[in-house]
């Protein structure tokens, strides 16, 4: 089992960062969230501005566990705001590509808020995928050893589910073993894996264990709303309605469990053909 916390140490200085890639987060080699939240790391050691606004990724080649390099640049700097590139790379193979947005704590705009949180059962009412399945079920990637989960339709392992005709996924996520955290680029992180993961789960809705394809993301965009480090449960609620010619698109939402939305993201993946 991998603490979020633990696995996101980033050393250096000057725009130059090392990290290491841990194993604890596997889903088909390193999550793709987990490695584009690593990079965070590294741009919160880089900027003078505190506050995360936005991040888009390019995973340019799968990552492997071990030791990465972490190049930032500042593209474009004020007292408002900050252009940073992440360039991540493992023994000089390019990893992903980073563009992300910083900005100032007290800037001043329009206020409102409009959107309201999808009507589903709170997590209070729901029974934990370790109630489902047994405390001695393996689970199916390392990375699920480090987020318990609580699905709204359980679907049993290698029994197909005729209803799910929609490609949405929607489920309750807590951090294991610790659940939140004070730093806010780890906490933010929560949201990246999250988020990236949803895409998968709502695309292979209805056929997830005997699927033949992968479909690792090629990107992922976020925007950062309002944190929320206090909400030990998170809801994840997207869409990945469009799969055609190899590509998955998805959309997703993450809430609070007080209905406070905490990020949006939109992701692409790229279907591979699993052989045998």
């Amino acid at each position: 089992m991998g603490n979020l916390a633990d696995d996101m140490v980033v050393k250096g200085a000057d725009g130059r960062y090392q990290a290491e890639l841990s194993a604890d987060w596997d889903f088909w080699g390193p999550n793709g969230g987990y490695v584009a939240a690593l990079g965070l790391r590294a741009v919160q050691a880089h900027s003078a501005l505190p506050r995360l606004a936005s991040m888009s990724t390019h995973f340019l080649s799968g990552a492997r566990h071990g030791h990465v390099d972490i190049d930032v640049t500042t593209l474009r700097t004020s007292r408002r705001a900050e252009s940073i590139r992440v360039s991540m790379s493992q023994e000089g193979r390019p990893v992903c590509e980073s563009l992300v947005w910083m900005v100032a704590t007290d800037l001043v705009g329009l206020v409102h808020d409009h959107v309201r949180r999808p009507d589903l059962p709170g997590h209070e009412q729901l029974l934990s995928i370790i109630d489902l399945v047994g405390p001695d079920m393996e689970p199916p990637m390392p990375i699920f050893r480090n987020i318990e989960w609580k699905p709204f339709a359980w679907q049993h392992p290698g029994v197909p589910d005729p209803a799910a005709a929609e490609a949405r996924w929607s489920a309750w996520w807590r951090f294991l073993p610790q659940a939140t955290f004070d730093d806010a680029f780890v906490d933010a992180a929560r949201a990246v894996i999250l988020l990236d993961l949803n895409t998968w789960a709502a695309g292979s809705k209805g056929r997830p264990y005997e699927i033949s394809y992968l479909a690792p993301t090629i990107d992922l965009s976020i925007q950062f709303h309002q944190a929320q480090p206090d909400s030990e449960w998170l809801l994840v609620d997207g869409m990945a309605d469009i799969a055609d010619e190899g590509l998955v698109s998805g959309q997703s939402r993450l809430w609070s469990s007080d209905g406070t939305l905490i990020a949006s993201a939109f992701s692409t993946l790229l279907c591979r053909e699993i052989r045998s």
